[in-house]
């Protein structure tokens, strides 16, 4: 685990991140998820945070972020989904709507759990995992 430096501060901080699609409707595919995750990156640059590890199966996403401790994890998680919800509605708006009616994307519960040292590389693993069975 990385330690950062802030001003008058010193901290190491990450969440595992999960939420599922809307419905739980398996619309992941290979474009969507590569589409997804360009989106998620960006998202995280432009809010000055970092995503450690990420990966989808066709119905949820897990995340692993690296937060400062003014990222309040509400907004976070909001940006996430809500940029994420409207760049794909807009880039594959046609194909989703057949089985998303509605307009939503994603569920709006999600999971959120704090990551120590000692978890972080079982997250990791956990993460990378998501599309075997």
């Amino acid at each position: 685990m990385e330690v950062h430096n802030g001003r008058g501060y010193v901290y190491s901080i990450q969440y595992h991140l999960v939420w599922c699609v809307k419905y739980r409707r398996k619309i992941i595919n290979s474009y969507i998820e590569k589409s997804l995750l360009e989106v998620f990156y960006k998202i995280s640059k432009d809010n000055g945070f970092s995503i450690i590890e990420c990966n989808t199966d066709k119905d949820h996403v897990h995340l692993l972020v690296d937060c400062s401790p003014q990222h309040y994890i509400p907004d976070v998680i909001k940006a996430l989904k809500g940029v994420s919800a409207r760049l794909l509605m807009k880039q594959y708006g046609e194909e989703l709507r057949k089985q998303l009616w509605g307009g939503h994307l994603w569920n709006p519960l999600y999971f959120v759990a704090t990551v120590s040292e000692n978890t972080q590389q079982q997250i990791i693993n956990y993460i990378k995992r998501q599309k075997e069975k």
